[in-house]
């Protein structure tokens, strides 16, 4: 019989989406507030890859990614996707008159793949609980990331692998 071990404690990242840089800022000023410091943050990006949010947050979006300081347990990756909803909910509030200021989209990196959490099943999702899905977004072999049939056409794009790349550094420096 196999042995039950407890994982290695993972890296947790947050991808932000939203119509303004400041509405980015207050999101990521929010989330350290729950989950500490981060340790490395990307430029923000233009996002043109889908329409998908055009109908709740516009048309030019803006792109940031987020990596935190203190390792977690990816077991607790449900958890966390819940507060990011809640932090949403929260900014829709103060920045009243906009339908969704900010798209949170949780997950985490560890050596061999990056992952992120959703409220929407689908074929390729595994159930967490709690009402929360996640997904393999990327796999990391051969000293790159790999995009699988599923993949979103942003990380599919290539455009975040130095950051993710940062990111798994940092975790292996950690462990």
């Amino acid at each position: 019989m196999a042995q039950i071990h407890q994982p290695e404690p993972v890296k947790l990242i947050a991808a932000l989406l939203a119509g303004r840089a400041e509405w980015l800022d207050a999101a990521e000023e929010r989330l350290r507030q729950l989950f500490g410091a981060t340790d490395t943050a990307s430029d923000d990006m233009p996002f043109t890859f889908t329409d998908y949010y055009r109908q709740q947050m516009g048309s030019a979006l803006l792109r940031r990614l987020l990596s935190f300081a203190r390792l977690i347990d990816p077991g607790e990756l449900a958890a966390i996707k819940r507060q990011t909803n809640a932090v949403e909910a929260e900014l829709t509030e103060q920045f009243d008159g906009v339908p969704r200021p900010v798209n949170i989209d949780p997950g985490y990196i560890e050596p061999s793949k990056l992952v992120l959490a959703s409220t929407k099943n689908f074929a390729h999702r595994l159930y967490l609980g709690a009402g929360i899905y996640a997904e393999v977004t990327l796999q990391y072999r051969h000293g790159t990331w790999e995009a699988g049939q599923w993949t979103f056409p942003d990380y599919r794009s290539r455009t975040y692998d130095a950051f993710l790349t940062e990111v798994r550094d940092r975790l292996m420096k950690q462990h």
